[in-house]
């Protein structure tokens, strides 16, 4: 499985911004959870939020729970994190993930992982 997570950019706080990871290779993603962790400058990469292969379950780090939203599409292939409100704190390197299994929270959790793409929130 190849993901390519694309979307981000320079936004100033408030904004909103929405992330793409579009999985390919002769992979249906349609039985994987899917995650997005981010990296801050100087931090270990960290849990933002997840969704199960079906769409039934979600999950969210504290910080981002009322004011992100993970989805996919199975049909494209594909997984989103829409962005909203966002703070200063939020600028980080964003990865997708994939695992075969439920939704999960742990990097060690993925067994695919994207290239990240890079948010920057201005105040």
């Amino acid at each position: 499985v190849q993901l390519q997570a694309s979307g981000g950019g320079l936004v100033q706080a408030g904004e909103e911004l929405k992330l793409t990871c579009v999985a390919s290779g002769r992979t249906d993603i349609s039985s994987y959870g899917m995650g997005w962790f981010r990296r801050a400058p100087g931090k270990q990469r960290e849990f933002v939020a997840a969704i199960s292969w079906g769409s039934t379950s979600t999950y969210y780090d504290d910080p981002v729970k009322d004011r992100f939203t993970i989805s996919r599409d199975n049909a494209k292939n594909t997984a989103y994190l829409q962005m909203r409100s966002v703070k200063p704190e939020d600028t980080a390197v964003y990865y997708c993930a994939a695992q075969k299994g439920l939704a999960a929270k742990y990097v060690d959790d993925y067994d695919y992982w994207g290239q990240g793409t890079q948010v920057t929130v201005s105040s």
